[in-house]
């Protein structure tokens, strides 16, 4: 499965990257309020709809209402 997952890299702050939020972290609400609600999730300028997911370093992100929500680890074998 995660062999088509595309390898994004690390998080540029130079460039617009939409906030990472943890899946079960209690500020993860907190984040979506603040985000207005879209279609989309930028990672270091370029656009991805909602649902996809990317591997950035050790973690997966899958896109959420604008937001970038931990999926998981990017390698199951190594949690």
């Amino acid at each position: 499965m995660q062999s088509g997952i595309r390898n994004v890299g690390g998080v540029d702050p130079t460039r617009k990257t939409s906030p990472i939020a943890e899946e079960m972290h209690e500020d993860s609400d907190t984040v979506r309020l603040e985000v207005p609600g879209g279609a989309v999730c930028y990672f270091n300028d370029e656009a991805f709809a909602a649902g996809t997911v990317v591997r950035s370093g050790t973690a997966l992100l899958e896109c959420r209402d604008g937001i970038w929500v931990e999926a998981g680890p990017a390698d199951p074998k190594n949690p």
